[in-house]
Parts: C-alpha cells; sequence; structure tokens
C-alpha cells in the first residue's frame, strides 16, 4: 500500500491495511509542526517524501514505527534513518531529544483509534 497523508483520526482497520509489507509494523513519518503523518511505504523516505512535496519543512519531520497490536505504551519504536542529523544534534536513527519523542507520542495517538 502507497503511504498516505492523515490529518484526522482513522480506524485501527485503516491503520492495520498499511501493515500490509511488514506484517505487524507500519513506518510512519511525523509532521511536529502541522500535527500530521504520513503512514505506509516500504521505507521512511516515502512517506517523507509525500510531506515534503505536500509542503512539510524538513526540519518537522521525524519517522518511526508503530506496531499496532502492541500496548499504547510499546506501539511507538523512534527509529528511522530519517532521523540522523547531527547538525540538529540528532546523531542516531532513535530520536534523541524526549521532548521531540512527545510531540511524536502525542500527534500519533490523536490520529490513531
Amino acid at each position: 500500500m502507497q503511504p498516505e497523508i492523515i490529518k484526522e483520526k482513522i480506524s485501527p482497520e485503516k491503520l492495520k491495511k498499511h501493515a500490509d509489507i511488514f506484517g505487524d509494523m507500519i513506518k510512519v513519518v511525523v509532521d511536529i509542526d502541522q500535527k500530521i503523518m504520513a503512514i505506509g511505504g516500504e521505507m521512511h523516505a516515502d512517506s517523507e517524501a509525500i510531506l515534503l512535496t505536500a509542503g512539510s519543512q524538513q526540519e518537522n519531520l521525524w519517522g518511526a514505527n508503530i506496531y499496532p497490536e502492541k500496548t499504547k505504551a510499546d506501539r511507538l519504536e523512534y527509529t528511522s534513518l530519517i532521523n540522523i542529523r547531527p547538525a540538529a544534534g540528532n546523531r542516531s536513527m532513535e530520536i534523541q531529544d524526549e521532548g521531540v519523542k512527545e510531540k511524536v507520542e502525542s500527534i500519533v495517538s490523536k490520529l490513531i483509534s
């Protein structure tokens, strides 16, 4: 399934349709400024590209993985190649700034049922 931009709450069923590539995991890129996300695709870069085309700014985009079947506390993994940004102080695939992690989690929680 191709990535799609999510601006309003989606159902668990629609979310699970995006798990077709990896089975139990969905790649997500969150725009922490616009409070939207793009889900799906084989790589985070796929979702990143559609958000950039739609007007998002690179510095506001952060990648993560959603595991819909896990508990809320364990469903997000804050890891993606797009998160490596030495100039912004993020030298790892994992989001290192706790404030950014909280924003990503808040946006994801508001957009998935």
